[in-house]
């Protein structure tokens, strides 16, 4: 099963697809997926992580397996014939994940899905990004970035990029960043004071960035709160080409630069970042690039 669903740019909209483990349902953004199949068999890598069932190679590009019923904690799961790999690609990586069964992909608006509290997800722990409602049934869209980075922390955010640009001057210059992973926030502002730009405005989703940016046209001061805006693709309520397709239909706002930071930058989002008017598209590990890209777009204003 091949997913190659395309949608119109800056909809608010994305492809879900529903897979189980051990009985519950959950999703993923098909954006991630390049190809569903049958599993296969796997070669077990001596001292891995546990959740890490080994490697096989497809077509001759080797790809790790991740058993997600072990990561998610299923006790007493057992695997059958009819179990399913999700091969995925983000973050510049290729990543199979072994699930019971695939059962459909749903086109959804990102205002419908529901952004878990902190009794379900706490900024550092919870593997869940959100929860959809279908046909009375509740789908959890799991942060399979965060399942990476607890298995792989070197996939994570390349903070050390930042200690190789040694001391820089500060910098006053107002950034505006949309960004739903209140730890990746975090890393992410932390990364970007200490290479000087000391004043970062951060928002939840692009809801929120764009609000603030309407408040602040509305004033009359937009200039000079945003020269430059920092925004991560998947967000609940809206995501980051609705707000850039908003933003560079705007009048006034057009010519703030906008970067994609996101783990879903590959060649089909790429595109679709270019025709929304995107100035920048990075893939999240890439920190280092981020400022030298903020340095450049702030260069030319």
């Amino acid at each position: 099963m091949e997913t190659n669903i395309l949608l119109e740019n800056g909809t608010n909209e994305l492809e879900v697809l529903e897979f189980t483990v051990a009985g519950s349902h959950y999703g993923i953004n098909v954006a991630k997926v390049r190809e569903i199949i049958t599993y296969q068999n796997v070669t077990p890598v001596p001292n891995a992580h546990p959740s890490i069932e080994g490697i096989f190679m497809p077509r001759d590009v080797m790809i790790t397996v991740i058993n997600l019923a072990r990561e998610l904690g299923a006790k007493n799961h057992e695997n059958t014939e009819d179990d399913m790999m999700i091969i995925t690609n983000f973050n510049k990586l290729s990543i199979a994940f072994h699930v019971d069964e695939v059962v459909g992909i749903h086109r959804v608006s990102w205002a419908d899905i529901i952004k878990p509290d902190n009794t379900i997800n706490t900024s550092d722990m919870g593997v869940a990004t959100g929860i959809i409602k279908i046909d009375k049934k509740l789908i959890i869209i799991l942060d399979f970035e965060k399942i990476v980075a607890d298995i792989s922390p070197e996939t994570s955010l390349k903070v050390s990029d930042i200690d190789q640009l040694g001391v820089r001057q500060r910098n006053e210059s107002p950034i505006l960043m949309a960004e739903d992973s209140a730890l990746l926030s975090k890393l992410i502002i932390d990364s970007i004071h200490k290479s000087g730009y000391e004043n970062v405005d951060a928002c939840a989703n692009g809801q929120e960035a764009w609000d603030k940016l309407a408040e602040w046209k509305e004033k009359g001061i937009v200039k000079d709160k945003v020269k430059c805006i920092i925004t991560d693709i998947e967000m609940p309520i809206m995501d980051g080409h609705r707000l850039i397709k908003l933003c560079k239909e705007d009048d006034v706002i057009k010519d703030i630069p906008i970067i994609i930071f996101s783990s879903l930058v590959n060649e089909e989002m790429r595109r679709k970042g270019e025709a929304l008017g995107a100035d920048a598209q990075l893939s999240k590990p890439e920190i280092g690039s981020l400022v030298a890209t903020i340095d450049s777009l702030l260069l030319k204003k």
